[in-house]
């Protein structure tokens, strides 16, 4: 089985003298109930399709698989998803240990939000917090992409 094991954090300061990789992301939902969400994502002249089971208590983890697309194939699906798609510019930040900041800057309804998300080998391990990085807001469910689709950041 895959698992995701990830924490999610709001971002308060100035991260992007740490960006080494940036790409904007289209997402769309074909299914958007929390037991079960399937994705469409495009990016750069990819695309893929996700599926994700409920977390557990904490949020943190959960069944998680991905498989790539052609661009073809994830446009079709695309346009198949959901009202209310999300757009977003990610962007990649080293850390040690070879682990990463995922760094989502969203855009149209959802502009104003920054999350930082970071994938864990285990639920606790440890790592440095950079001092850009804000409140945890992991397992709270207004903060995931399939929650902005439904409610956007503008409507808070």
């Amino acid at each position: 089985m895959n698992t995701e094991i990830e924490r999610k954090f709001l971002v308060k300061g100035d991260f992007k003298g740490d960006i080494i990789k940036s790409y904007k992301i289209l997402q769309g939902f074909l299914s958007s109930v929390p037991e079960r969400t399937v994705r469409i994502r495009i990016l750069n002249n990819k695309g893929y399709i996700t599926v994700k089971g409920i977390g557990n208590k904490t949020g943190t983890t959960r069944f998680e698989w991905e498989k790539e697309l052609t661009l073809e194939e994830a446009t079709q699906l695309f346009e198949l998803t959901e009202a209310n798609r999300i757009e977003k510019i990610r962007h990649i930040i080293p850390l040690a240990n070879n682990l990463f900041f995922e760094v989502d800057v969203f855009l149209g309804k959802n502009e104003g939000l920054v999350i930082a998300e970071i994938e864990l080998p285990t639920e606790d391990f440890s790592f440095e917090k950079p001092s850009w990085l804000g409140k945890e807001v992991t397992g709270i469910s207004k903060y995931y992409n399939v929650s902005l689709v439904k409610n956007p950041y503008c409507n808070w």
